[in-house]
């Protein structure tokens, strides 16, 4: 009888004892911080907290800076949507896996690139250590591969909506057809409503989900397509930016006369509206207009996330990031478009905000996107992911380190480099022809100084900073939209024109 008495007891602790460390490990699992990923496709530092051009009128990113950390000065890896999310996602730099152009989302990781031949992407490694994983949107270049995410909203197609005719460009302007491929840019005050809008059914799958139990920490990726081209929002919010208010960006005519000749075919986009035709007919200030129109709608829409998110269960113990895939320009150096390595290309907002941050901080000193990665499994609590080649912010933001170290470095193609650190900016063609900014002197980057001897020093300890490696082309990754990369790939990879496909441009 005692035995039997003593089994029982026994047995009973053990199922006790079982059940209370599984309580433990779902209540660990649920105080890890929940994370809020937002991409903003296109988006430049024209938003009120960083440069407020133009009277930018984008009140709730205000609200999201004073919630958080901005970096004023952050650059993206590649001045052109794929192949920068490629490197956001993957946490490697374009020079590494010959993502340089278009690349289908389910052909990013693949046997055929070793280098990103079982690479795990950023949701993956949160649902890798516990996280329910959801995301709708652009958030790699097109939504996402297969099966990435637990819970996948898909994107709508395409980048309207459109109307049946365009409102002022053809998409072609002087471009050759066949040959400079056709850009969605124009401009004009349309739907009628923000219910019309992709990103405004986005937000509200995003709202269901806030209001949503779960019984793990949530990863949740939201991506606009807003401020992308065509810069089509409903009236009201071109009526927020009247026409007569408008300022319209730094521009000097002759700005690319001391251009490298690559530079100059990188830059030569004929199917884009250029600087001095805008200013002939009158259209720059109404494509500025358009832009920061475009910029007020994906604020509201930014805004109808935070009031969910700090009247949900989930607003203590969220970890926020708001990124863009690179800049744009909306006039400087000549034309409307982001396919550059100056600073206006590459330079783009970046805002976390959560638990063990700081409020209201603002970080000057030049960062990476590639950062994104690393920076959010270390604020999650989780291990550090060996193959990330970009580097935590997390102790910049909390304890000002490694600001005078800072540094940023952007590939457009292969080996064509921006190096940008604190007051410069080197840039070098893959023909070593070379620029060099000034911002002190030059913040428009209108001067090329790569011939000053006074910077000969400066310029010869950026170029230590440039990729060592800089793969050839991955196969399966094109940009047909522009006819310097088809030229290059072909001539490093050694493919002809039926190898090479056409890829959605992003454009």
């Amino acid at each position: 009888m005692n035995k039997t008495f003593v089994l029982l007891v026994l047995v009973l602790t053990f199922i006790f004892s079982c059940n209370n460390e599984k309580k433990k490990v779902v209540k660990d699992e649920v105080s890890k911080p929940n994370v809020l990923f937002i991409a903003v496709d296109d988006l430049n530092n024209w938003i009120s907290p960083i440069d407020g051009f133009s009277n930018a009128k984008t009140p709730n990113f205000d609200r999201l800076a004073a919630m958080g950390v901005t970096f004023t000065n952050a650059h993206v890896q590649a001045p052109l949507c794929g192949p920068s999310r490629a490197s956001i996602m993957s946490g490697l730099r374009p020079s590494t896996t010959g993502i340089y152009g278009m690349t289908p989302d389910n052909q990013i990781r693949r046997p055929g690139n070793p280098e990103t031949k079982g690479i795990t992407f950023l949701p993956e490694y949160f649902e890798n250590n516990g996280y329910h994983t959801m995301g709708i949107g652009k958030l790699f270049h097109i939504h996402a591969p297969d099966s990435v995410f637990n819970e996948s909203g898909g994107r709508v197609k395409g980048f309207g909506p459109y109307p049946e005719k365009r409102f002022v460009w053809d998409g072609f302007g002087k471009g050759i057809r066949g040959t400079h491929g056709r850009t969605s840019t124009d401009w004009g005050a349309f739907p009628e409503n923000d219910t019309l809008m992709p990103d405004h059914q986005s937000v509200n799958w995003v709202l269901e989900r806030l209001n949503r139990t779960y019984d793990k920490p949530f990863f949740m990726g939201l991506g606009f397509l807003r401020v992308h081209v065509p810069l089509y929002v409903p009236q009201k919010w071109f009526d927020m930016h009247p026409l007569e208010s408008i300022q319209t960006p730094p521009y000097l005519a002759d700005d690319l006369n001391d251009i490298p000749p690559v530079g100059k075919q990188i830059n030569d986009l004929p199917m884009m509206p250029s600087t001095e035709w805008a200013i002939e007919t009158g259209e720059w200030k109404k494509i500025v207009q358009a832009y920061l129109a475009c910029m007020s709608f994906v604020d509201y829409e930014l805004g109808r996330v935070l009031d969910a998110l700090e009247n949900s269960k989930y607003v203590n113990n969220t970890i926020m990031v708001l990124w863009s895939d690179h800049g744009y320009r909306l006039g400087e150096k000549g034309t409307f478009a982001k396919h550059a390595l100056w600073e206006t290309a590459t330079k783009a907002p970046l805002m976390f905000a959560g638990p063990k941050l700081p409020k209201g901080k603002k970080i000057d000193a030049p960062v990476e996107m590639l950062s994104i990665y690393p920076t959010l499994l270390e604020l999650s609590g989780l291990p550090a992911y060996a193959r990330n080649e970009g580097n935590s912010l997390v102790a910049m933001m909390q304890n000002n380190e490694g600001l005078e170290e800072a540094r940023a470095i952007t590939t457009f193609g292969m080996n064509n480099h921006a190096v940008k650190v604190k007051g410069y900016r080197y840039i070098q063609y893959e023909d070593g022809t070379e620029e060099f900014y000034d911002h002190a002197t030059d913040p428009n980057e209108w001067y090329n100084e790569a011939n000053n001897s006074k910077f000969k020093s400066k310029i010869e300890e950026l170029k230590t900073l440039l990729p060592k490696t800089n793969a050839k082309w991955d196969s399966v990754s094109n940009y047909t939209f522009q006819p310097y990369f088809v030229e290059q790939k072909k001539r490093v990879n050694g493919e002809n024109e039926t190898q090479i496909k056409v890829i959605g441009a992003g454009r």
